[in-house]
């Protein structure tokens, strides 16, 4: 790619701390005002790579990077720069934790009302959200591990009690977050002849087969799933699955469900509130909820210990529901022998509503099951082929023409219904935009599981171009300079332009960013044919060595000794890398068969010399 990740990353870094520290304050909210998410997506912008990245790290000050510290000098140097951080954490802690000491996951400035006419009630406003669970859950793993370290370089005793104060208040959000996304993960049950279960069949049975025979396959295929949801005990999505002529779905509605049950846990938790989300599962809260879970379960959650025994037993439950709900979607979208319905755009959802954003969010779930296990390049280049068509669908790497549709996918984004919150109002909407830094992300992913050179080259090529888009949409003035989110750039039907930067769309960039850094710290892709090639070259390469060896030590030729020793070394070297590098050890063998016929076209003009 022609993606630069780490001076990208420094760059964005250098315009978060520039659009957040202003007159020498840290100031909350962006384009979309603060509540608990938007404040939760700033402080990512800084403690994720931070977190994920070893040459990011700012928990350790005489460790961190010249650049970094560069990129921060606006926040202070390498002793300030972490003291600001837990400071700033600290005040979100409290910003966000309520009178009886609940912690606030509420969607707040980022609802809005279906009836511009109808103001939204209070009540409305602090409705928990899954969105705040899920990047609540990625904060605050963050936030112990970073001072899980940078507690080892701290001796003053206020700053200690500081850090113990934030690790309490950190470790109690996280128990809410994971409690929060239990109540809210839900089982959509229906009969088959019911508008929900005519749709399902239509989006699976591609092929015209006969509706019998694809609903009992298809009921085969999900008995795993269908066992496990029977079998949950903590949380919602407890439903009576037995009847084998009733179909279903699972994933995580809006918020709390409603008549959610409690969750009884030792943790303190705060007060559990009442749920009124619509049980039924939501495509794009399911997806922000499955990517925060695993971070739960990730090496460096468990290499830091960052969860105790307690929470240990919500995030197994957690586990249980993100491999059952992958599972499920995995089913659906690939199901079937020909056409999969992945692959039928746009995706037609279960309540009749269908977006091409929609067939991105399967194919982010499809994404993540593939990461679980070897996936055949033949499989990844159809998923490649949905990739691609939804770049140009979405008007990515195909020019929006005067009144084109795709573009209100970005601007003002795709909107949906929040059923159930009418209940305490008017009804509420949310509205996403991220479709092209999503597409990205899911792009880089598949390109990562290429096992050949041609299928890397062509997801590599499509990410530079969603890439290109993304960066021509970035704020050029303003408190959003380097930072996003500006489709007026790109679209000529955007008119409006902001000022604020938008941290819902550029964290999801960083997010981006992080993961492409650490896919080029892995090793390059293995050619078989190039190894092969390396091999035979390497066999040729140390028989005319041992001969110029054999030459040269009854010549007693002491001044070619040098440059028969690093003709070795780079031949042992090539040896010794030429399973996992190929590329670089017929570079090396390349050298070497240079310098021995050299060697051999010397002595043969000396001897016709003579």
């Amino acid at each position: 790619m022609k993606l630069k990740s780490r001076q990208q990353l420094l760059e964005v870094w250098e315009a978060v701390a520039r659009a957040a520290l202003r007159e020498g304050r840290w100031t909350w909210g962006g384009r979309d005002g603060t509540c608990s998410i938007s404040d939760t997506e700033q402080l990512l912008c800084l403690l994720f790579p931070a977190s994920e990245l070893a040459g990011f790290r700012l928990d350790v000050p005489d460790e961190t990077s010249e650049d970094v510290l560069e990129s921060l000098a606006a926040l202070g140097d390498s002793v300030e720069i972490p003291k600001l951080l837990l400071r700033v954490i600290s005040e979100y802690l409290d910003n966000y934790t309520d009178d009886l000491q609940r912690p606030i996951f509420s969607g707040g400035s980022y609802f809005t009302s279906s009836d511009p006419a109808q103001d939204m009630t209070k009540e409305q406003l602090a409705l928990d959200v899954v969105d705040s669970f899920s990047m609540s859950v990625t904060l605050m793993l963050g936030t112990l591990g970073f001072i899980k370290v940078f507690r080892r370089s701290v001796r003053r005793e206020d700053l200690l009690r500081q850090i113990a104060k934030v690790e309490e208040q950190a470790s109690k959000r996280l128990s809410a977050a994971m409690v929060g996304l239990l109540r809210s993960f839900t089982v959509n049950v229906f009969d088959l002849g019911s508008p929900a279960g005519r749709t399902l069949i239509r989006a699976v049975n591609q092929t015209g087969a006969p509706q019998r025979r694809v609903v009992e396959d298809l009921q085969r295929r999900l008995q795993g799933v269908r066992a496990g949801l029977r079998d949950l005990t903590i949380g919602s999505g407890q439903v009576d699955l037995d009847n084998p002529n009733l179909l279903f779905e699972c994933g995580w509605t809006w918020g709390i469900a409603k008549d959610a049950p409690l969750i009884e846990t030792p943790l303190d938790v705060g007060r559990q509130p009442d749920g009124v989300a619509l049980n039924a599962p939501y495509l794009y809260f399911t997806v922000i909820a499955l990517t925060s879970i695993t971070d739960l379960f990730s090496e460096r959650t468990r290499v830091l210990g960052l969860l105790n025994d307690d929470q240990m037993q919500l995030a197994q439950a957690l586990q249980r529901r993100w491999d059952l709900t992958q599972a499920y979607w995995s089913a659906i979208a690939l199901y079937g022998r020909g056409r999969w319905p992945l692959e039928d755009i746009p995706w037609r959802t279960t309540d009749e509503v269908e977006s091409d954003y929609f067939s991105l969010l399967v194919t982010a779930m499809v994404v993540q099951n593939l990461l679980r296990g070897q996936v055949s390049d033949a499989r990844l280049g159809r998923v490649a082929s949905v990739l691609e068509e939804l770049a140009m669908r979405g008007r990515i790497t195909r020019r929006a023409i005067a009144g084109d549709p795709p573009v209100k996918m970005h601007a003002p984004g795709v909107r949906f219904v929040l059923d159930g919150s009418d209940e305490l109002g008017p009804r509420l909407d949310w509205v996403v935009s991220d479709f092209a830094v999503t597409l990205l992300k899911r792009t880089i992913t598949v390109a990562s599981l290429a096992q050949s050179a041609h299928m890397r080259e062509r997801l590599q090529s499509l990410a530079d171009e969603i890439w290109q888009h993304i960066l021509a949409r970035r704020c050029g003035d303003g408190a959003a300079d380097g930072l996003w989110d500006q489709p007026a750039n790109v679209f000529d039907d955007v008119k409006h332009k902001h000022e604020e930067p938008s941290w819902y769309f550029t964290v999801r960039v960083v997010e981006f960013l992080v993961s492409a850094a650490k896919n080029s710290e892995g090793a390059p892709l293995r050619s078989p044919l190039l190894a092969d090639i390396a091999s035979e070259m390497l066999i040729e390469a140390e028989h005319l060595y041992d001969q110029e060896l054999l030459i040269w030590a009854v010549s007693s030729g002491q001044a070619i000794q040098p440059k028969l020793g690093s003709t070795q070394a780079r031949l042992q070297r090539a040896r010794g890398i030429l399973r996992e590098r190929p590329g670089s050890a017929v570079a090396l063998i390349s050298e070497a068969l240079r310098d021995l016929e050299m060697l051999a076209a010397a002595r043969e003009n000396a001897a016709e010399a003579t």
